[in-house]
Formats: C-alpha cells, sequence, structure tokens
C-alpha cells in the first residue's frame, strides 16, 4: 500500500506541472478523446464525464508561472486569475482543450469567457450560468434548460448524443468521489495532524486533471494510509479558512498557517470538489436530479445567490461548530468582489455568533509569507488567551 508521502509526491508532481501532462498522456492514450477545462467553482463534470471527456480544472498559474502577455488583456484592479489563465492560453499550455466553460463567478470572469470565444475561435467556449431564483417550477427549470443545453453541446463535440444512461453513470461515479473527499474533510476536522491542509489541497488539486476514477483511488488510498501512520500532534488551535473559493491561495500560504498555529479544519478550497452536498438520485431523469442537487444540497459562497438573508453566513457558524473550530480565518483575493463585498456581513454574524476572527488578502503569485503568519500566529495566541488554554 502506498504511503501519505508517495502519494502526496504524485499530487505535488500534478500541482507542479503547468503542461498539464497527465492530462495530455489521458488524451493520447486513445484515438478521438477530447478535454474540456473548466474554471471554479461549480460546473456539472458528470455532463464532460458522460461525453467520454476529461474535465479539466483552470485555477490560473498560481505562483510558478509569470505573466507576460496576460495583463495587456486586463486592468491593474482586478484579481490575477483571469490574467494567468489568459497566459496559459496564449502560451500554448492549453493548446490541447477543445472546450472551456466558465462558470458564474463573478463579471471578471463572465468577461473571460467572451475574450476566451476572440482568442481561440476554434475552442468550444461558453459561460455557465445558474438560476438566482431557488423554486423548482422557476429556477430549477432554467437549470434544467442550460443543463441541457451544455449536454447536448458536448454531444456534438463528440460526435453523438449523450445518453441517460452515460450521465447516471458518471453521476454514480461522481457521487463516490465527493463522498470520499467529504470522508477526507470529516477525518481531518477530526485529527487534523494526521492530514495537514496542505497534503489535503494537493489531494483535491490532483483530482482536476486525473480522470475521476484515478482520483478516487488515491483518495482511498491517502485516506487508509493516513490512518495507519501516527503523525507528531502540535499545539495549534482549530480554525475555518474561507474567502478561498476561486483564485487560488498559494501553497506555501497554507503551509504558512499550520506552522504559525492553525490547524485548519475546514475550508472553501476548490468547491467544485464537494459543491454538491448530498448524493444525486441516480434513479430517474438524470438531468432533473443534478438541477435539483444545485438547488437545494450545495454549499454557500459568495458567488452563489442565498434566496434567505437570513441564512446568510450561518454556514460559517455550523461550520465551527461541525469541526470544533476555534476561529475562522478570511483569506481573500485581492480584488475580490464576491468575497470582499461579503466579507463585512459575515464577521457580523461571527461576532453575534462570539467566534473570533481574522482577515488578510493575498494574490496566486504572493512571495512575502512572513507578516501573513505573524498574523495568524499572533490569532492563534490570542485564541488560546481567550480559550484559557
Amino acid at each position: 500500500m502506498p504511503t501519505t508521502a508517495d502519494i502526496v509526491a504524485r499530487a505535488t508532481q500534478l500541482f507542479d506541472d503547468l503542461n498539464f501532462s497527465a492530462a495530455r498522456e489521458w488524451k493520447a492514450a486513445k484515438s478521438g478523446r477530447k478535454v474540456v477545462g473548466f474554471m471554479p467553482i461549480y460546473v456539472p463534470r458528470e455532463i464532460i464525464h458522460a461525453a467520454d471527456m476529461l474535465p479539466l480544472g483552470i485555477v490560473g498559474g498560481g505562483d510558478q508561472l509569470e505573466v507576460i502577455h496576460g495583463d495587456a488583456y486586463y486592468q491593474s484592479y482586478i484579481c490575477r486569475i483571469p490574467r494567468s489563465t489568459i497566459e496559459l492560453g496564449v502560451s500554448g499550455r492549453l493548446d490541447f482543450v477543445e472546450g472551456m466553460l466558465f462558470p458564474s463567478i463573478c463579471d471578471v470572469i463572465r468577461n473571460l469567457s467572451g475574450m476566451w470565444k476572440l482568442m481561440f475561435p476554434g475552442v468550444y467556449s461558453r459561460y455557465f450560468d445558474v438560476p438566482q431564483n431557488y423554486r423548482d417550477d422557476i429556477g430549477g427549470n432554467y437549470y434544467i434548460n442550460e443543463l441541457a443545453e451544455l449536454r447536448e453541446d458536448l454531444g456534438k463535440l463528440r460526435g453523438k448524443p449523450i445518453t441517460d444512461d452515460e450521465l447516471r453513470n458518471s453521476i454514480k461515479l461522481y457521487n463516490e468521489n465527493r463522498r470520499l473527499v467529504r470522508e477526507l474533510y470529516a477525518f481531518r476536522a477530526e485529527k487534523p495532524w494526521q492530514a495537514p491542509a496542505a497534503e489535503v489541497y494537493l489531494l483535491l488539486r490532483a483530482g482536476f486533471v486525473l480522470p475521476v476514477e484515478q482520483h478516487t483511488e488515491m483518495l482511498r488510498d491517502y485516506l487508509a494510509a493516513a490512518r495507519a501512520e501516527e503523525r507528531p500532534k502540535r499545539d495549534n488551535c482549530r480554525v475555518v479558512l474561507t474567502g478561498v473559493f476561486c483564485e487560488q491561495p498559494p501553497l506555501n500560504l497554507i503551509k504558512s498557517l499550520e506552522l504559525a498555529g492553525c490547524y485548519v479544519v475546514d475550508d472553501d478550497l476548490l468547491l467544485v470538489t464537494r459543491w454538491l452536498t448530498a448524493e444525486v438520485p441516480v434513479d430517474g431523469d438524470p438531468m432533473k436530479n443534478l438541477a435539483l442537487a444545485f438547488l437545494h444540497h450545495s454549499e454557500s459562497t459568495a458567488a452563489k445567490y442565498e434566496p434567505d438573508q437570513k441564512e446568510k453566513g450561518q454556514h460559517l457558524v455550523r461550520a465551527v461548530k461541525r469541526t470544533g473550530a476555534e476561529g475562522v480565518i478570511f483569506a481573500c483575493p485581492s480584488f475580490c468582489d464576491p468575497a470582499l463585498l461579503d466579507r463585512p456581513i459575515l464577521q457580523h454574524v461571527l461576532k453575534d455568533a462570539g467566534i473570533p476572527y481574522i482577515a488578510f488578502k493575498y494574490a496566486e503569485n504572493s512571495g512575502q509569507m512572513q507578516p501573513i503568519r505573524e498574523q495568524a500566529g499572533t490569532f492563534a495566541d490570542s485564541i488560546k488567551l481567550w480559550s484559557g488554554t
């Protein structure tokens, strides 16, 4: 059985590879295979998989990519992820991708979808919108039609329609993958020293470039290995990390939080991996099942409309209680309108609940971690003083 070190080494290799060699190899292994990229936060990967295509998660270039051309396409007062994604495109790193999906996150990503159509006219590009009304007969019907259009488009791209049975099989596979991700998160919340946040993050990132079947096997292996190994326990406080749903923080930022004395026991990183919080029914109409799962069983985030304003921020309170967290860290990308506009509301909810918090901003290429580490360390020390431990 592989060790956690073996599995993390493989995940790190995939994380560092901005040429997406694993996805290229998957495509080259069989004639006719196609790859469809998607931006965070959520797209129905089941439909891409059902079309015999590989869903490829694109989350910018991180801190490894020098943005040379991308800065010419966007203003300096917006987040960095669209610029580094453009850089991936114009530098040829995504020249093997037949399609790109841009989900409803913010105006910047909406604009990026239009720019992609202009820059890469031979690539299927779609802005994937989601409902703002959560009634089954209004938002549900709208979303079913959105899903149906995507299904039809990908069927045309493949050369034959996607069948209901293909969709049901894909739903079953992704149900199992999400179940294991939730199991991994529950295990980390119970014993965060056995599953460090950076390792969990790398595991989820691996799922952005691997077929779901391979990623599910990787999750199983890691959980088995992590439970079998004994790792040293630190005197860290337990925190929930939020605001990191789109532009991803540098890996060193995640590592720095734990080195500063904070065990990350819950987060909103890479939400597509666990966006749906309950299993999607396999029986019945797969399109309707996917639509209703989004309406009634999906994660809360600043980029998703919340029909019940009394519920705003309560997901953080529940996360703190569920994981035994002692505080919340708001880590928002610079110029991220959804996260930064929501933050005062969420902080007010936490204040009313008596939950301590801190906040800072980052960019995906942030290099200086010392200020963040010092702020997180002071926060951890303060929590220990407040709790009397």
